[in-house]
């Protein structure tokens, strides 16, 4: 059965998902160059750098400089990633940001021990202390966040019950500090998941809790990323992460990468073209893929900055 949604909301990821994976260095002019031009899209979510540890992931090392230097727009929310205490506190001193805080869990533990040295019960133990830090600072938490959702390059598939029960255990944790979870965000991290995966997973989750507001965030490795968020708007899913063009990928995921994130005007053109409202300007947003292009200096994935929309070809036709 089809649940189409009216409209989606589309959080933009390129600025921190691009960058923090290319190989050569990006000035920091000119990310806040695209970021200045995203914000003008319509776009209402964007979030522009992560404070990590820029040895580890030279792309981020200026991530103060980058919200120092982009000039913000009324009604759009810039935010950032950390991973820890310190990049929180980054976060926090760098002001000029949307702070919210998630409760996290990932459904590899393979995974988990091998980037963060943390089994399934240790991460979880940490959960509480997380969630404990942001209300002490009066961060809002409202989201769940499951990484690997549909599987790991270290581990495998990954089975829908395991997923089911860390979102009940995200619940729980939330109830244990006076915390409602109301929406989950589930990661296609390294890229093995299929549209009937998709509905299996989110239609599991749907059953359980009927009350959560789902999101995707999908990534393109195997070209499945737009056809992914096709299945989600069956499921009734009206909110996804994207990147401008297709930048980004995760750099701590090995093997065969996840790069190729599902490109934010290819899905924006598909939700327009089936009268689903994203409240963006698509010609702009397609400015902002070539803009992109152009910034790292080599060919980008997304297929509609080059092939262009098609309101200019029906008037045309007309």
């Amino acid at each position: 059965m089809s649940d189409l949604p009216r409209k989606v909301h589309i959080r933009e990821e390129g600025p921190r998902e691009g960058f923090q994976i290319e190989k050569g260095p990006i000035a920091t002019h000119r990310k806040i160059e695209l970021i200045d031009a995203l914000s003008e899209t319509g776009i209402t979510h964007i979030q522009i750098t992560s404070f990590v540890d820029g040895r580890r992931v030279p792309g981020m090392a200026d991530a103060e400089a980058v919200v120092a230097g982009i000039r913000t727009r009324p009604g759009v929310h810039y935010e950032a990633l950390w991973l820890n205490e310190k990049g929180l506190e980054r976060a926090i001193t760098a002001g000029r940001l949307h702070l919210e805080g998630n409760i996290s869990m990932c459904a590899s533990e393979t995974f988990l021990r091998v980037n963060y040295n943390r089994s399934f019960e240790s991460n979880i133990s940490y959960a509480h202390q997380v969630l404990q830090s942001y209300l002490a600072r009066g961060i809002l938490v409202r989201r769940g966040h499951v990484s690997a959702a549909f599987g790991c390059n270290y581990q495998g598939d990954v089975p829908a019950a395991v997923v089911l029960d860390l979102v009940d255990r995200i619940r729980d944790i939330g109830s244990a500090h006076g915390v409602a979870i109301t929406e989950l965000l589930l990661a296609d991290s390294m890229a093995w998941a299929t549209p009937a995966q998709i509905k299996r997973v989110v239609g599991s989750i749907r059953e359980r809790h009927p009350d959560l507001r789902i999101a995707l965030h999908l990534h393109d490795t195997r070209g499945m990323g737009i056809a992914n968020a096709y299945a989600g708007l069956e499921m009734g899913v009206d909110s996804f992460d994207a990147s401008v063009a297709g930048l980004g990928g995760c750099p701590f995921a090995r093997h065969q990468g996840a790069a190729g994130n599902v490109c934010t005007e290819d899905l924006v053109f598909m939700c327009h073209e089936m009268g689903i409202e994203t409240g963006i300007d698509l010609d702009r947003l397609i400015e902002c893929a070539r803009q992109a292009e152009d910034i790292v200096g080599h060919p980008l994935p997304g297929s509609v900055k080059s092939g262009g929309g098609l309101a200019a070809l029906r008037r045309q036709a007309h």
